[in-house]
């Protein structure tokens, strides 16, 4: 659908997100599995949060981060992946200009939260293994509760200023994305306005967020490991290891991927490429978050088996 502009060009007022261009079979089962993933994720995740809430023994400092983390990946898949299984079933790729530019920034900031909060966590480690006589002090529960909202505040608000960039422009080069979600470069393409000031407010973000989080986690990362060096024992630097090995995995996988993607050269097979690649971050993730941090602590495991024999108890009870 399209409006006439005041210089006779024809201006853009929905886009096709093109999704992934397959049909017939293929397009049934990769719904089918996008589903089980999504349903497997939101699952997950509130199991997660409500074993956190559940068990006193869980109530520390780092619970309470992975908490809200898993209540973070309930919200980050939601922004994209029901609009993709809807394009999947349905075939309908519509999505309004305004519709899109949401899309654009929720996705973005509850990405950009992610990094602040995977960020906070790095710290929240460095702290318990670099100085973990003052830990309880250092990171009090209001300090986390400072945290993971400084994290979304900062998250939301990071993003901002591309979005307003990319909503002043008009999409006159056509409405198809080729993307499964309203992404900056593919937008930036349909657009006959000048887009040098949208490029670099984007540009800006991004440096400012994906390496500032980065570096500050490196850091995290660099202080944890001459402090484990230094121990004497084996066991004492295995202990120290375990205590953020999970993280350290989840931010290896995070990064990683949005790494491999912008180091890429931008041609037309690596587009294609990169829209394969950016379902890890987006899709798959937030499903392995809540399983990495399960299986690589014992007192997660503890409480879950103490979780299911309760309520095992309960149900016969009531019988």
């Amino acid at each position: 659908m399209v409006t006439s502009h005041q210089f006779n060009q024809s201006v853009i007022t929905d886009f096709l997100l093109l999704g992934f261009s397959i049909e017939g079979q293929r397009r049934i089962w990769l719904f089918i599995v996008l589903l089980i993933i999504y349903i497997a994720t939101i699952t997950a995740n509130i199991f997660i949060i409500v074993i956190i809430k559940a068990d006193k023994g869980l109530h520390k400092p780092m619970y309470f981060f992975i908490g809200g983390l898993s209540f973070l990946e309930l919200w980050y898949p939601s922004v994209t992946v029901p609009r993709l299984l809807w394009s999947l079933k349905t075939k309908d790729q519509h999505i309004s200009v305004a519709g899109c530019l949401a899309q654009y920034y929720f996705h973005f900031s509850l990405g950009a939260t992610e990094m602040y909060l995977l960020t906070a966590m790095g710290y929240d480690r460095y702290v318990a293994i670099c100085n973990p006589l003052r830990y309880s002090v250092i990171i009090s529960p209001s300090v986390c509760t400072m945290l993971i909202l400084g994290s979304w505040a900062c998250g939301f608000i990071g993003v901002i200023v591309p979005c307003l960039r990319l909503s002043k422009l008009w999409y006159c080069k056509g409405n198809r994305i080729d993307h499964y979600y309203c992404d900056f470069a593919p937008m930036i393409r349909l657009s006959c306005s000048d887009t040098a000031k949208a490029q670099n407010a984007a540009f800006f973000s991004i440096c400012f967020v994906t390496l500032g989080c980065f570096l500050l986690t490196l850091i995290s990362y660099a202080c944890i490991t001459r402090m484990i060096i230094r121990l004497s024992s084996v066991s004492a630097r295995r202990k120290a290891f375990s205590t953020f090995a999970s993280h350290l995995f989840v931010v290896i996988l995070f990064y990683g991927t949005i790494v491999f993607m912008f180091i890429r050269p931008a041609s037309g097979d690596s587009l294609q490429f990169n829209k394969i690649v950016s379902v890890v971050p987006s899709i798959v993730t937030p499903l392995l978050n809540p399983i990495i941090y399960t299986l690589r602590n014992q007192e997660v495991i503890e409480a879950v088996l103490k979780t299911a024999h309760t309520t095992m108890v309960w149900s016969k009870g009531c019988k």
